[in-house]
């Protein structure tokens, strides 16, 4: 795909474009991506903006987004496409009540054509003809040989369906796939492709990203939310630190709830938007939580 533009700095402009706040790494690899044709492998914690990146060049740029979710026991046909093996059936049996003398074997080629074929992500991708971006979210998650059969498909961009033969995309996608780090990606991946780890932002951007996303939170109190995130985050022994997704969701609850300060009676009532552990929300106790916000009044 074509982004559309010539350098960093118009990379960055037509994410902000997007709401998304880029520094001059990403854009660069992106307009890198672009033009080498090569997929990129974004590692960082969860939450530190590496989905919403495919998603914010997806609509900036007017493209379509396929995201393939990966999980544990992903299979290849998951990814790909499968045949719609109900409607097959249905199709064989209804030749068979209609004809005396029906042999299966008489329609095996017309039940694998187009009418019988479901698409998956990475088919939907390829075959998509327009513009794309083709995320392959949590790689992590998926097992070693699902990763050594996506080598083939970033190699040529191409599928062999052997009942219908082999696809090529006409328009190469952009492909950006993210990993939380839960196990060693291969070098085989890492070596097709350019590389970006995301580290949580600093207080600067992270007041930045919330004044964007929420926009109508009160200056003070955006602020005031950001310290405490960058506080709990760096200072705290939590089993999941809160990302970014975690502070835009906070700050988008104190604005709907009208607040302009940041209360301890304020965060011990929030808490759930930011902590997703039982043992978290038990260590952010009442006064350790009136101790931080303290330090951030001071």
């Amino acid at each position: 795909m074509e982004i559309g533009v010539d350098d960093p700095d118009e990379v960055q402009t037509l994410l902000r474009e997007a709401d998304y706040i880029a520094d001059d790494e990403i854009a660069t690899t992106l307009l890198l991506a672009d033009r080498l044709r090569k997929p990129i492998l974004i590692e960082g914690p969860p939450g530190c903006g590496k989905t919403e990146l495919a998603k914010a060049v997806a609509g900036a740029t007017g493209t379509d987004l396929v995201r393939l979710q990966c999980y544990r026991g992903l299979e290849t046909e998951n990814a790909i496409y499968e045949w719609d093996y109900m409607k097959q059936f249905l199709r064989i049996r209804a030749e068979g009540e209609a004809r005396s003398d029906f042999n299966p074997g008489d329609i095996e080629d017309s039940i694998f054509d187009e009418e019988y074929l479901l698409e998956r992500p990475i088919l939907r991708a390829i075959r998509n003809g327009e513009q794309t971006v083709l995320l392959i979210d949590e790689i992590d998650r998926a097992s070693e040989d699902f990763e050594a059969f996506l080598l083939e498909v970033l190699d040529d961009f191409q599928l062999s369906i052997p009942e219908l033969g082999t696809v090529i995309a006409d328009e190469e996608p952009l492909v950006i796939i993210t990993s939380n780090r839960t196990r060693k990606i291969g070098d085989a991946l890492k070596r097709r492709c350019l590389y970006l780890y995301l580290e949580p932002p600093t207080f600067e951007k992270e007041l930045e990203i919330v004044r964007t996303k929420v926009p109508h939170l009160d200056e003070e109190l955006s602020r005031e939310i950001v310290q405490f995130m960058q506080t709990i985050r760096y200072q705290e022994n939590l089993l999941r630190t809160p990302g970014i997704t975690e502070t835009l969701d906070w700050a988008a609850a104190l604005s709907e709830l009208g607040e302009t300060d940041l209360t301890p009676e304020t965060v011990s009532n929030s808490l759930s938007t930011i902590l997703k552990e039982p043992q978290d929300i038990d260590e952010l106790d009442a006064e350790t939580v009136e101790e931080l916000t303290e330090s951030i009044d001071d």
